[in-house]
């Protein structure tokens, strides 16, 4: 019983397993039975060719309406009127981030303005506060020729995101002094009629 390991494999690997004849084609009968051949019909191969032709005409669509814009324009109000001015590189041409920021305060500020309300008592401290943002308007024009200029730094960055800071600063203390002067006339009205 004392047979060496060896001496077992080796009588093993003398032995041939055969198959019998026609095994292999047996075998192969089965599968082709058990896993037919798809064949591809045509209504599929219409569907992806339909999907492939609206994907390229909403791409098409798409390129069509971002190149009809011109991101070199800008549109600035002025007290005349509103006024196009072409311009190089903005804030948001820097780094996406930058170009978060810069939509973020630039909303905030054009959501303030349109919440104003105007009246023929609040005109002069509307058209003080309006005067203080147009100062920061052309500071804003001015630090953005630098950027074109001089190229994007660290400096002029921080200084374009602290001026769209400041005038969203300055509407909202023009929105709070509003409300402030709209509540004080409302108290004066009220004291009058009593």
């Amino acid at each position: 019983m004392r047979q060496d390991l060896r001496d077992l494999f080796k009588e093993e690997r003398e032995k041939k397993h055969r198959l019998k004849a026609g095994h292999e084609t047996r075998f192969e009968d089965r599968l082709t039975r058990a896993f037919p051949k798809r064949k591809r019909s045509p209504l599929r191969i219409w569907g992806i060719a339909a999907s492939v032709i609206v994907l390229l005409g909403l791409g098409g669509v798409f390129f069509q309406q971002t190149s009809d814009t011109d991101p070199d324009k800008t549109v600035e109000l002025s007290g005349e009127g509103v006024q196009e001015q072409a311009q190089g590189i903005s804030l948001g041409d820097v780094s996406p981030d930058l170009k978060k920021v810069e939509t973020y305060y630039v909303t905030s500020i054009n959501m303030e303005l349109a919440d104003l309300e105007l009246s023929s008592e609040n005109k002069v401290v509307v058209d003080d506060f309006m005067s203080r943002i147009g100062e920061l308007n052309k500071e804003y024009m001015a630090l953005n020729q630098e950027l074109n200029e001089v190229g994007p730094n660290e400096q002029t960055i921080a200084a374009l995101i602290r001026n769209l800071q400041l005038r969203l600063q300055l509407l909202l203390k023009l929105k709070e002094k509003l409300h402030q002067l709209k509540s004080s006339e409302n108290e004066t009205v009220t004291t009058n009629n009593a």
